[in-house]
């Protein structure tokens, strides 16, 4: 099937010629397409997760360029879905410019909280706290002391992943070195495997031995290149470590996931005008801990890990966030 026909399909066609509006869901996936293996993935996996138990079926697009975006957000509020989700701070303006024009209709945006639209249900995610936990990890996994991250588009989203991984680092080995790239500073970072290869690389040569990628579909040629170097990687937003079995130390669970399912699940009653952050106290950000990782992970850094996700929830530990004052304590970028 194709994407116009999924997009606009023959049921929605015939229902605009009734004159009736459609109340299926409709999901706008990021740049980096479907199955990046990362966050739009997530994103497809809650949909399906809702159309499989209830028999419900959604629409969706994925996007080739930034001009689809609010063209996007247009066709499917014009042809009666409800409720529209959409994935990425790339939505924040064009859904700026469209929720206002069909207020009978409800949007929810993934990774955006700034935005202030009665119609508009903003979910985001404390990626620092996450992030924090797969730095401990990844600094008591170390040899060399030294472990790098790569980064997607170097924007806040990106840094704010960067700063909870250096804290975490550091909390774990004071002494340990932590090498920061980004992929680029336009979306097309999002999807170059091949760039995340050679920045990989060079942070190997620089004694690197294990690598955190927070970049989309770029974070797959990150984590392919550290399986082919030997040395360890951090998989994001969904369970990659399947990816490299024995290769992968684990992944950074954000649970695009859940958000989307709920959002399908509650349907033109979804609660709008109302931003709903998940962090580690409302399992919306883990680790990953599987038969493919279990050999990597031993009892002392699981039980650290452990001990850390109760101090933050409690409050005994403060993962400052990138977002407090644009810096980070622990990462020059």
């Amino acid at each position: 099937m194709t994407l116009m026909t999924k997009f606009m399909g023959a049921a929605a066609a015939m229902a605009l010629s009734a004159g009736a509006a459609l109340a299926e869901p409709a999901l706008i996936f990021d740049l980096g397409g479907k199955f990046d293996k990362s966050f739009n993935e997530a994103a497809f996996n809650g949909a399906t997760r809702w159309a499989e138990e209830t028999g419900g079926t959604f629409r969706e697009i994925e996007m080739q360029s930034e001009a689809q975006r609010e063209q996007a957000l247009r066709r499917f509020a014009e042809t009666g879905a409800n409720p529209i989700i959409t994935m990425g701070f790339g939505m924040a303006d064009p859904l700026s410019a469209v929720a206002p024009d069909y207020p009978d209709t409800k949007f929810a945006v993934i990774d955006v909280s700034w935005l202030d639209f009665p119609n508009v249900r903003q979910v985001a995610f404390a990626e620092h706290e996450g992030s924090y936990l797969v730095g401990m990890m990844a600094a008591m996994a170390s040899k060399s002391g030294t472990v790098a991250f790569v980064g997607g588009m170097d924007v806040p989203l990106i840094r704010h992943f960067g700063c909870g991984f250096a804290q975490g680092v550091k909390a774990a080995n004071p002494d340990a070195k932590v090498i920061a790239n980004m992929t680029g500073t336009t979306p097309a970072a999002w999807n170059d495997p091949v760039k995340g290869s050679e920045i990989t690389k060079a942070q190997i040569s620089q004694g690197a031995d294990v690598v955190y990628a927070a970049a989309g579909g770029t974070g797959v040629g990150v984590l392919q290149t550290a399986a082919d170097e030997g040395i360890l990687s951090i998989g994001v937003d969904s369970n990659q470590n399947h990816l490299h079995p024995g290769k992968v130390l684990t992944s950074m669970l954000k649970r695009v996931d859940v958000a989307v399912y709920e959002a399908m699940k509650a349907g033109e009653d979804l609660e709008t005008g109302v931003v709903v952050t998940m962090g580690l106290a409302e399992e919306g950000v883990g680790v990953a801990m599987d038969d493919n990782n279990a050999a990597l992970v031993t009892d002392e850094m699981e039980a650290a890990v452990n001990a850390a996700r109760d101090d933050i929830i409690a409050g005994k530990v403060n993962v400052v966030s990138y977002y407090e004052n644009d810096s980070c304590p622990a990462l020059d970028f």
